[in-house]
């Protein structure tokens, strides 16, 4: 059984990432989201907070789990025992840096696998950073982002 891992920080999952995701959960029989708890990020969420407003929207799913990871993305596949990790690129400009990363986790361990997927193109300029700079000054629904990261942003932001 093949299980594969998407990592990312997910400060906060959008529509993008949930879009990535589904692409996934039907090429493999395991998907793990890993979210990260790179110290170096500083993020809006913590840890907790950022599982749960994935887990919201992953409960139609019977084969995506959710976990964490401190740390080398490598080391984390291998203790899941996965042979692929899933990442999103939206656009030309995310492709250098995820081939270096792809590279560096090859030269790592050489049976890891990188799998691109793009997310549906309403999606392609998402991101949570972007996000997160227009709900700073303004409560306006986007359609970018579920609707529990949509008040779980307002209250974060707004308080």
């Amino acid at each position: 059984m093949k299980t594969a891992i998407y990592p990312g920080t997910f400060d906060p999952v959008t529509n993008g990432h949930l879009d990535v995701l589904e692409r996934a959960s039907k090429l493999f029989p395991k998907v793990i989201i890993a979210v990260s708890e790179n110290s170096e990020k500083k993020t809006l969420f913590d840890l907790e907070e950022r599982m749960f407003l994935i887990k919201k929207n992953v409960l139609k799913y019977n084969n995506v789990f959710i976990g964490s990871f401190k740390g080398l993305l490598v080391e984390y596949a291998l203790e899941q025992n996965a042979s692929v990790i899933i990442r999103g690129l939206r656009a030309v400009s995310d492709f250098e840096y995820e081939f270096q990363m792809a590279q560096m986790n090859r030269h790592l361990e050489e049976d890891l696998e990188t799998l691109f997927l793009m997310p549906n193109e309403k999606y392609f300029f998402t991101s949570s950073t972007l996000v997160k700079q227009v709900m700073k000054y303004t409560d306006r629904p986007l359609q970018l982002i579920p609707s529990n990261v949509l008040e779980a942003l307002k209250k974060k932001l707004h308080n």
